[in-house]
């Protein structure tokens, strides 16, 4: 295939072009090229003012470039006319180090350099609600338990349908659609694949969920919980290691009780040891510890973890192992950035298997109803103030990213947590007007 964008941009009619890249919050940021312009953009990049993302710049720093991926390349396929493009960063003839997909891009060249190629899966659950947020799309999802509801699920036919039909044209490989566990909640789920091309895929996902959910009258929404009584939106990511040919999947052992490898349990676990100094990665906003720390919901259980555990194919745990080769970890969220999570997953699981750190037996318990017996285990942060005080601390990441990158992340989350904490509610007045 010829990758000069504007050769391609003639063979398939395009006529815009989405340069676009992923800040540090995940927040996706574009310009939109005529066809024309394409070429010199693909060589030296469009430009952008860092200060104006969330990327610890500031006004004087020199112009920042998103060099297009032409592999990356999606042809908008509710809109022939225009293609969207993932883009690295570069300022001052060098790769912006705290680009989150230079981040994950180098953590994979570690980890290829070592012998291994690192796929990853991931499950994007959504509301729907209406314009505003405020309620539910649907008046009549109201079921006590509401997953897989036939019912529910069919009355969003046209919708999920459209975005379906959109991933089959992309060859992304499609394969179920569900109701998910809370009234409004979906998902959607693709093929694994390498854990870049993924981490493209997560990232487009989201911009197409939210752009045809708009088309049809709603909002879709990856809000980590956005009501308080159902459950939240996860973003459970299934992680296997194969050798650099990606033929080979050097994760699994049919003769393990759990069908994984010594490899696999060094990964896990290296990504045991640090999960719980990952969470202001993994759950990066404040919403986000009201989902793994939440109580019951009205469907019975939370699906989300507050512990450090692993097991077999049991959802409690925070990781379990589904099937033979791979593990599913359950602690992502909705708002998490793609790029950073599997970069964080990555230099976790190198450390792990860099000092051979076992993540010991698993527990065959319910963690829901005998967490009791788990014994002594880690548990998660209660809010993000105390994750960004352990992501401060933790150096298997400082190392694999650097200070800078960790600090700059650090600062900027601070920036958010303070102005959370600034904010008088009706909580506070309700309980304490009277004191």
């Amino acid at each position: 295939m010829n990758t000069k964008l504007g050769a391609i941009a003639k063979s398939k009619g395009i006529k815009y072009f989405l340069i676009s890249f992923v800040d540090l919050f995940g927040h996706l940021r574009s310009k939109l090229v005529p066809a024309r312009a394409i070429d010199g953009m693909q060589k030296n990049g469009a430009g952008f003012a860092g200060f104006a993302a969330w990327l610890d710049m500031s006004p004087a720093d020199s112009d920042m470039f998103a060099i297009p991926d032409p592999s990356s390349l999606i042809q908008l396929p509710w809109n022939k006319e225009i293609g969207w493009l993932a883009s690295d960063l570069w300022m001052d003839g060098k790769e912006v180090s705290a680009s989150p997909r230079v981040i994950l891009k180098r953590e994979l060249a570690k980890a290829m350099k070592a012998g291994y190629r690192t796929k990853t899966g991931v499950e994007c659950e959504y509301f729907l609600t209406s314009m505003d947020g405020s309620e539910l799309s649907d008046d009549f999802d109201t079921q006590a338990k509401p997953c897989y509801d036939q019912q529910a699920l069919m009355r969003r036919f046209p919708l999920i349908r459209e975005i379906c039909d959109a991933m089959l044209e992309l060859g992304w490989g499609p394969y179920q659609n569900d109701h998910e566990d809370a009234n409004g909640q979906f998902e959607m789920n693709w093929d694994y694949n390498d854990a870049l091309i993924t981490a493209d895929r997560q990232v487009f996902f989201k911009y197409m969920v939210k752009t045809i959910a708009e088309k049809h009258g709603f909002r879709a929404t990856f809000m980590p919980k956005p009501f308080a009584h159902l459950t939240g939106n996860g973003c459970h990511t299934h992680v296997s290691v194969w050798d650099k040919s990606g033929k080979k999947n050097l994760f699994l052992n049919k003769q393990d009780e759990l069908g994984i490898s010594k490899l696999a349990y060094k990964f896990l676990g290296g990504v045991m040891h640090s999960a719980a100094d990952l969470c202001a990665v993994f759950n990066p906003t404040v919403n986000s510890y009201k989902r793994i720390n939440a109580p019951v919901t009205t469907s019975g259980a939370t699906w989300a973890p507050n512990s450090v555990t692993y097991s077999g194919n049991n959802r409690t745990h925070m990781i379990r192992v589904p099937d033979d080769g791979r593990f599913e970890i359950r602690l992502m969220d909705g708002a998490v950035n793609p790029y950073l999570s599997s970069a964080a997953i990555l230099a976790a699981g190198l450390d792990g298997i860099a000092n051979k750190r076992h993540p010991g037996p698993p527990l065959m318990i319910n963690m829901y109803t005998e967490g009791h017996k788990a014994g002594k285990v880690k548990t998660l942060p209660l809010n993000l103030l105390d994750a960004l005080r352990l992501l401060e601390k933790n150096s298997v990441i400082k190392d694999a990213w650097g200070k800078d990158t960790v600090s700059s992340y650090v600062k900027l989350k601070m920036l958010e947590w303070q102005d959370y904490s600034s904010q008088l509610t009706e909580w506070e007045k309700r309980n304490t007007l009277d004191c």
